[in-house]
């Protein structure tokens, strides 16, 4: 069942999250390690404007357990999406400016699709085809009518889901090394009948 994200689902999301961040292979993550990580997320998931924060998030349960999960946000609030980052750590002790992530991914007037993640034990399942429709709905939400994402050039498999769902490419971006391209699609209407 696709549901809206709940500040209880804290701990399970933040182990999805996880997943990615190592992928990206953040500096955060060195600098803070894999626990301390976690910890973060889950702590700044309950704030709903936070980058994942569960009010930005949709997930899949399935017998209780959270199989998969995806986040975004509107272009026009990237510039806040991380400051429950930062009060989180200065509420820990740390003064200095620290960012999880440093360079800009959204393209304007699109809802970005930040992350999307399956649990290892949930793929192969059609999850991630199933949330990666289900956003339409957050972008409604939102006011917005284009969807956008980034989809690492190493990562065909994840590409080929995205055009089979509508996305086409309409530019390219550099993320922390690596380098993306940025798809987007209209937000599909949904049928009432």
């Amino acid at each position: 069942m696709i549901r809206f994200a709940k500040k209880q689902d804290g701990a399970a999301v933040a182990r999805l999250i996880l997943v990615i961040l190592k992928d990206m292979e953040l500096d955060f993550l060195e600098e803070f390690g894999e626990e301390n990580a976690l910890n973060i997320i889950a702590a700044c998931f309950t704030d709903p404007t936070y980058r994942f924060g569960y009010a930005r998030g949709l997930v899949e349960e399935i017998d209780g357990k959270i199989a998969g999960a995806v986040f975004g946000y509107p272009a026009s609030q990237e510039a806040i999406i991380d400051l429950p980052l930062q009060n989180y750590l200065r509420s820990q002790g740390i003064e200095e400016e620290i960012n999880m992530f440093i360079d800009p991914e959204a393209f304007p007037n699109e809802w970005y699709l930040d992350s999307i993640e399956v649990d290892e034990d949930y793929r192969g399942q059609g999850i991630g085809s199933k949330l990666l429709t289900a956003v339409d709905r957050l972008a409604t939400h939102e006011g917005e009518t284009v969807i956008g994402l980034n989809v690492d050039k190493a990562n065909p498999n994840a590409k080929r889901l995205y055009l089979r769902d509508g996305f086409e490419d309409v530019g390219e971006i550099m993320i922390s090394g690596h380098q993306y391209d940025h798809m987007q699609r209209e937000v599909k209407k949904r049928d009432r009948s």
